[in-house]
Parts: structure tokens; sequence; C-alpha cells
């Protein structure tokens, strides 16, 4: 084997497939070197686990990490779902691919590139995600260099992120897809039948496997729904009764997913996600099981290996729960400031008067402490200052809850029990805080 090919870059090294890959080629023997552009602590194993600004990154600069490390297979797992904040699916699936064909053009030695696509035709692409990753296969196609396309399926792994998370969070609750939903065609792959894949392919010369194009997805057809169930049977929830909620719901929560990707959130509950859900999954894997050996696990082989563990239960059951903890937090924060502000100022400036407060410092104080809870509302809107509006909003509840205790002790035992309710508020902001990660 030449030793070049064991030399492998995994770009997007920090998502499902991409992190997944770059853990099982080590341990496989493999020399990788995993490239995102923000890895989580927990995937930082060190010096060839780099964090660059991929997307910026221009064709000598991606040419030069090629060469530095001596690459002699490109796993390109870089892609995003939908257009928003941050996100541009024809930068990503288009533009990026073609300065990466160009960098390993201008490379001195043969580099094979293995490029994670996604199933179906031309003909039934109907979204900016599907469109532009079939203009980046073409852009491989004509590209002369060594490649290998992979179209996995529906993909299971012990991990769960996006699409794969809201799957177990239909399994573990009462909740059913529609009826035209459950019976989209929906066939699954192991994410260890897509790093064999990854393995065998960096195991070959690129001039003996050149120019494919793979379906990996197990070979009988399925539906979602079947897919659904079977992760039922490993929550143990298969024979509970369940509500099968409307379409127009379900398309209510891809437009509300679409405005939280404003704010900067990734939901997998998105327009385009739903689109390509009913689109369904499907395809041929008897090219790629015929070329490798490679018997594609079946989705009860995925999913039944185990039965589910508490953390599985645990997670499934509030990654739904998340987005409600935090839209709700939202709400209570800013409703709370505007009604102090607008609605209700002078009963506001009424509590501070009847307990002494100067004059002067009514208003101030009134003032002064709604805009900030309306902030701390605004901050945890955001994505990316979410973490600081959450801690903000404890130690303000905190300070709110102590100054009462010292100033306006009374505030305590009245009917509606206002601060008495602030211990479980900050209570869910810790919820919020800690089930803050995605990956």
């Amino acid at each position: 084997m030449n030793a070049d090919i064991r030399k492998i870059l995994v770009l997007g090294a920090s998502g499902l497939i991409g992190r997944f890959v770059t853990d099982d080629l080590r341990a496989r023997g493999f020399r990788v070197v995993g490239v995102a552009r923000k890895l989580a602590a927990s995937q930082k194993d060190g010096a060839l686990d780099l964090e660059l600004p991929i997307m910026s990154m221009d064709t000598p600069a991606l040419a030069r990490l090629l060469r530095d490390h001596g690459i002699g297979v490109v796993v390109n797992c870089v892609g995003v779902l939908q257009d928003g904040p941050g996100s541009d699916t024809a930068a990503v699936h288009r533009e990026f691919v073609a300065r990466l064909l160009q960098a390993i053009r201008e490379c001195r030695h043969m580099i094979r590139l293995v490029h994670i696509s996604i199933p179906g035709t031309a003909g039934t692409d109907a979204t900016s995600f599907s469109t532009t990753k079939r203009e980046g296969e073409r852009l491989i196609a004509e590209s002369g260099i060594p490649y290998a396309i992979l179209r996995p399926g529906f993909v299971v792994a012990l991990a769960a992120y996006g699409g794969s998370a809201m799957l177990r969070s239909l399994a573990a609750l009462p909740i059913d897809l529609p009826p035209a939903e459950r019976h989209t065609p929906f066939q699954p792959v192991a994410m260890e039948d897509i790093a064999a894949t990854i393995a065998w392919l960096a195991e070959r010369d690129p001039g003996e496997v050149n120019a494919v194009t793979w379906d990996l997805m197990q070979e009988q057809p399925v539906t979602l729904g079947d897919v659904i169930d079977q992760f039922r049977e490993v929550f143990g929830t298969i024979r509970w009764r369940r509500f099968a909620m409307p379409t127009f719901l379900l398309d209510l929560g891809a437009r509300l997913g679409d405005l939280s990707s404003l704010l900067g959130w990734v939901p997998p509950m998105r327009t385009t996600a739903i689109a390509e859900l009913r689109r369904g999954v499907s395809g041929s894997p008897a090219d790629w099981m015929s070329a490798t050996g490679i018997i594609p696990k079946t989705i009860g082989q995925m999913a039944g290996r185990r039965m589910a563990t508490i953390q599985d239960k645990w997670f499934a059951r509030l990654f739904p729960i998340k987005a409600l903890v935090i839209a709700s937090l939202v709400l209570f924060w800013v409703v709370s400031g505007f009604i102090a502000l607008v609605i209700s100022y002078d009963a506001a400036a009424g509590i501070l008067r009847s307990h002494g407060f100067p004059p002067w410092l009514v208003d101030p104080i009134t003032v002064g402490t709604s805009l900030m809870d309306m902030s701390i509302g605004v901050l945890i809107a955001f994505r990316r200052t979410a973490a600081f509006g959450l801690i903000a909003g404890i130690i303000a509840s905190l300070g709110y809850m102590i100054g009462a205790a010292i100033l306006t002790p009374d505030l305590w035992i009245e009917p509606l029990g206002a601060l008495v309710k602030t211990g479980p508020a900050i209570v869910l902001m810790l919820v919020a805080l800690v089930t803050l990660d995605n990956r």
C-alpha cells in the first residue's frame, strides 16, 4: 500500500458523519487530519484535529493544506441543509467544491476525492439543498480527478443529530407523523457501513477504483414509518397509543424552524427538511455491494442491536422540548419586562413607592429593570448569545430574590407567589443552559 494513500483529510470533522469517519479511520490505523470550522472540546483528539475557516479558504490555502500534510485521500463531509444566516447552500455545495477540486489539481501527487452527497436524481431535486448538491456532483464528475461519490440513505448511528434525533423523539413520545409521510420510502444505512466503504476506498490506488457513484443504503425497501417503528421497539413504546399530527402542524413547525434559523439556531424541522422527507430516501445499493463486498445492515440490525439506555430515552424525550424551553424563556423575559414598562408601569412603580423608595429612584429602577428583563429575553433568543442571556437571567433572578428578601420581604407571601415562582424559572434556565450543545 502506498503510504500517501493512508494520509486522509476529513473535511467537516465535527458533523455526524465526519466525526465518526475520522475516529473510525484512525482506529483502523490511518493517519487522519480532521478539519472543521469549530470542534467541540471532546472532538479535539490531538494536533491532527484542526479548526480552520474552511468556507473562507481560497484555492491556494486549500492546496497548501493538502501538500503540508501529504494528503492522499480527501473525504468531503461538509454540507448545510438550508440557506440562512451563516449558511449558503450554493457556497458550500458548489463553490467550495469547485475550489477544492482546483486545489487537488494543483498538488503534485494524485489525490482521491471521496464526496458525501445525497440519494435521488436531478429530476426529483426540488430544494436548494438538493440542487446544489447535484451541481457539486457534476463538477466532480467533470473534473478528471479520481473520485467516489457516496450517496448515503438515512444515516443511523449511536449518536443522534438533526433529523435522526427528531425521528428518535417521535419514537420515544406518543406522537406520529401524518399517514402520507409515514409511507414515504426511506432506506437507511448504518454509519459503520459508510466508514467501512471509505476505508475500503482509502486502501486502494486511485486508479483502481475511480469515477464511481454509489448509493449506500440497506437493500430491502422500507418506509419512514418502518424506521420509526423499529426505534419504537428499541424504546419499548411500540404498543403506545399515538396522536398523529395533522399535516398543517408539521408545516407550521417547519415554518417556525425557518424563523428560528434567522436567529442562529439550527432546528431539524425546517421547510427543506420536510420537503426532503416527503421526497423520500431510496436508491439501488447493488453497485456498491458488488464492488466492495459490503453487506449493508438492515434497520433491524442497526437500531435493534441494543435496547435503549436511560440516557437514550432522556435525550429523545427532551430533544423536542428543548425548543419549547428556549421559546418560553424568551417570552417570559420579554413579556414580563414589556408589561412592567408599558402596560402596568404605575403598578410596578407603586410597589417601590409603597416600600419607601426615594421618589427620584422609582422611575430609573422601574425602567432599568424592565429594559434589563427584555434584554435578557433578546439575548436568549439568539443562539450566539443564548448562553450569556441564560446566565444573566439566572443572576438577575437571584438578585431579585435576594433584593426582595432584604427590601420587600412581604412580597414573598403575596397570594400569587411571584417571587416563589422565580425558583422554578431559575431551574428551567439551568436546564436550557446544560442542553444548549447540539454535538
